[in-house]
């Protein structure tokens, strides 16, 4: 009978071992939250969470979590997931000890480079703040209305121009397309002085939205799966995976359309203009760091407002009474104006009730933000109250947010909360209204996370809605497949046809 070497028992001592170490880590990870339940697998592996990104439909498989396994339910081996208001409110606190966790290592556009979402140390994170908010706020820019004005007198003459249907003659509009071409013509206009002019040419200049759409997808996924996280915070891995700036089209094109225009922001000939770059340099930001935080901007601000812009148009159109309602004040509010023909005023705007509670109710039904957005729990662990029970969770714990879960809560906003009903915003008061706005102001974020573009999109979103249905008639081509839409954190939206008409106000 042969004999077994020595190397040969040493190797099966050491695999046992290795195996040993990793069943017993394992069985670590699972034991550290077994009092929170979850999907199979949850409490070994990322394996729940990449499937959930990779469906497409991950704001229905977060939701479906909550809904099954209670408001604070486990998705990961360290990762929980939350549709609790009250914990959200509490993680992202002003003075809350919960940290960013690494899933916004995801969101880095530019390799080895953080911006003021993606990073993830705390002090430089309210650092940066600080130094953004004067340009996000619109206090450093006196121009920002105007700015977006010329942008909806654009998407109105684009309209009316190549859109508009007669008896005689169909002109289908892809509604999702033109909206993602104002919110970027929007953006990059009050961004860099320069709009990228997808309005004006009616077209996806550079690819920048397919190119989007490609990546979009890796950039979740990275933010989701351990070893992709680990790998994308590795310059040099980041900068073969990640498009440059010498590419033609797309997300590459961008940096290189950036850098080039901030750069025309220094040297001995430097160009001024009160715009945001202009605030950003004034509150100290560096050249590398203006490349960075514009490219965030740009990809964050145009993508999720013009989100909102596309399913509340669509809720619109699919709800004949709510139209009709809403087109009944824009109408009565343009006689009353003392200069009917100009673009609505957002000050204005924020005096129209139904107008503000279609927007509400539009963003509410469908968060723009469905992504984890994970934060951790302080090293020493924090006892919180869920659904009326007290709650230990571990410290260094990972908590994601259930967007769709939190925006339709029946015990929130009603028992149709599944609904688009703006009424709901005007019909209650009190306490319950109270806890409905602050439900709903969790679409931003909140507290020290609370997203810095919303007064710029709550401009935008303002003015559009009104002079879209103050000069058009909207319906859906085909309502049994009214657009495309994928979800991976973000919405990948598109085809939505619509049949466009002029209208004259009653």
């Amino acid at each position: 009978m042969p004999q077994i070497g020595p190397l040969v028992v040493a190797y099966w001592q050491l695999a046992a071992v290795v195996a040993l170490a990793y069943v017993a880590r394992l069985y670590g990870q699972y034991h550290r939250l077994r009092q929170f339940k979850g999907p199979a697998t949850t409490g070994f592996s990322a394996w729940w969470m990449i499937l959930a990104v990779k469906g497409k439909k991950a704001h229905l498989a977060y939701s479906g979590v909550n809904e099954k396994y209670g408001a604070l339910a486990r998705i990961g081996p360290n990762d929980l997931l939350t549709s609790s208001p009250e914990l959200l409110w509490r993680m992202s606190s002003v003075r809350s000890t919960y940290t960013k966790g690494d899933w916004y290592n995801g969101s880095r556009i530019q390799p080895g480079r953080d911006n003021v979402f993606s990073g993830i140390d705390e002090d430089r994170h309210t650092s940066r703040r600080a130094q953004l908010a004067p340009a996000y706020s619109g206090k450093d820019i006196p121009s920002l209305e105007t700015e977006i004005d010329d942008q909806i007198h654009k998407l109105l003459h684009l309209i009316r121009t190549s859109y508009v249907s007669t008896p005689g003659h169909f002109r289908p509009m892809d509604l999702a397309r033109k909206a993602q071409f104002f919110t970027l013509d929007v953006i990059t206009k009050i961004a860099f002085g320069e709009a990228f002019g997808d309005l004006e040419n009616d077209k996806d200049m550079y690819e920048y939205i397919k190119s989007t759409e490609d990546m979009l997808e890796v950039i979740i996924m990275a933010a989701t799966m351990p070893l992709m996280k680990s790998m994308f915070t590795v310059e040099w891995i980041g900068n073969l995976m990640f498009p440059s700036d010498k590419d033609g089209v797309g997300i590459g094109k961008l940096i290189g359309i950036a850098k080039d225009l901030i750069s025309r922001r220094f040297g001995p000939k430097p160009i001024h203009r009160q715009d945001m770059l202009d605030s950003f340099m004034r509150h100290g930001l560096k050249q590398e760091e203006l490349v960075s935080e514009s490219l965030i901007q740009i990809l964050a601000g145009s993508d999720t407002s013009a989100t909102t812009i596309r399913a509340t148009m669509l809720y619109l159109m699919s709800h004949p009474r709510v139209y009709r309602k809403l087109q009944d004040e824009i109408d009565a509010a343009v006689k009353a104006r003392k200069s009917p023909q100009s673009i609505i005023t957002a000050a204005e705007a924020a005096e129209l009730p139904y107008l503000q509670a279609v927007i509400k109710e539009g963003m509410r039904i469908w968060p723009a933000v469905t992504g984890l957005l994970t934060k951790v729990t302080p090293p020493e662990g924090d006892t919180v109250e869920i659904d009326g029970e007290t709650v230990y969770i571990p410290g260094n714990t990972k908590i994601g947010y259930d967007a769709w879960g939190v925006h339709h809560n029946t015990a929130v906003f009603g028992e149709d909360a599944n609904v688009f009903r703006p009424e709901r915003w005007l019909e209650k008061e009190g306490e319950e209204l109270g806890r409905m706005q602050r439900t709903a102001e969790l679409i931003w974020g909140w507290g020290k996370y609370q997203c810095l573009g919303k007064p710029i999109a709550t401009i935008e979103l303002n003015k559009v809605f009104f002079e879209l249905l103050r000069n058009f008639d909207f319906s859906v081509v085909d309502p049994t497949r009214p657009w495309k839409s994928a979800n991976v954190g973000l919405w990948m939206q598109s085809e939505l046809w619509v049949e466009v008409t002029e209208r004259k106000p009653s």
